[in-house]
C-alpha cells in the first residue's frame, strides 16, 4: 500500500531532526502501535495547523498563490479523513473482541 502523504511510517518512525528511527520496537522488530498512531496525530494536527495558516496568510494578503492553499488545504483534509478510517477500524475491531466469548 502507497501512502501519498508520507503518513504510515516505513521500517519506524524517523526523528526530524536526526533522521534516525526513534519508536521503541516490538518483540518481532516492528514500531509499537501507539508511538505510530501518536506520532500521526501529531503529523494530521501539523498539517491542519499548516493549512489554517495558508487560509489566513492568504485572506490577509500575505500570500497570493493559491494553488499551494489548496494543496495545504488537501493535504489535511486527505490526513484527517485516513486518520478517521483508522478510528472506525480500531472501533469495530474492539466491539468485535468485546463480543468474544470467553
Amino acid at each position: 500500500m502507497t501512502d501519498p502523504l508520507g503518513l504510515i511510517p516505513g521500517p519506524g518512525p524517523v526523528s526530524r531532526a536526526t533522521g534516525h528511527s526513534q519508536a521503541p520496537s516490538t518483540p518481532n522488530g516492528g514500531p509499537e502501535f501507539k508511538d505510530v498512531l501518536l506520532d500521526n496525530l501529531r503529523r494530521v494536527n501539523e498539517l491542519q495547523q499548516d493549512a489554517t495558516k495558508a487560509i489566513e496568510d492568504l485572506q490577509a494578503g500575505r500570500r497570493t498563490d493559491y494553488e499551494g492553499v489548496l494543496v495545504a488545504t488537501q493535504k489535511a483534509d486527505v490526513a484527517f479523513k485516513m486518520l478517521q478510517a483508522l478510528r472506525n477500524k480500531v472501533m469495530e475491531a474492539y466491539d468485535e473482541v468485546k463480543q468474544m466469548r470467553v
